[in-house]
């Protein structure tokens, strides 16, 4: 948490804004500094001052810092994108994630047939080299057996990925 260090006589950028003289028990000063301006005026057009106020006096001093960067973070979010906001973002990171698990999916039931097709799974040691007999020519001996095996289990894959098919955010 920050800690509450002596403020110059300059006002908090929640008091600057508003156009009114900052108190020394300003809820706003210590999480609104004057040199972050830009900072509570978006908090303050998404959310407003009054409840800005509201919300920091309600919640323990401990996590008012949290709150405020919270705050802050859902003010940017809903200026970018009125609609959906910060939920957005979420929804955009969720089918990311669930792509990315589908492609580490797919890599690994790939390399577990191209090592399962190979007769000496072994490293061989030849000519001073080390060389790993199922994965040295991966790229170029994937050739055929990749596409039908695409189809099958991507078929699979992809029934498991309409389960958690976020096109229809927000799930509020």
């Amino acid at each position: 948490m920050r800690t509450h260090e002596p403020r110059s006589s300059s006002s908090c950028a929640a008091c600057k804004l508003l156009k009114r003289r900052c108190t020394p028990n300003c809820i706003f000063a210590p999480y609104f500094r004057s040199d972050e301006p830009k900072k509570f005026a978006k908090v303050h057009k998404v959310f407003g001052a009054s409840n800005v106020s509201k919300i920091l006096i309600e919640v323990p001093e401990e996590q008012r810092e949290d709150t405020v960067n919270s705050l802050a973070y859902e003010a940017e979010a809903r200026l970018r994108d009125p609609v959906y906001g910060c939920i957005g973002a979420i929804a955009l990171l969720q089918r990311r994630m669930i792509e990315l698990q589908h492609d580490l999916a797919l890599a690994r039931a790939r390399l577990a047939r191209y090592a399962a097709t190979t007769t000496s799974p072994a490293a061989i040691i030849s000519n001073d080299r080390l060389s790993m007999a199922p994965f040295g020519e991966f790229p170029a001996a994937c050739g055929g057996f990749i596409d039908s095996f695409y189809q099958t289990s991507s078929e699979v894959l992809n029934q498991e990925a309409n389960m958690y098919d976020f096109s229809q955010i927000p799930y509020i």
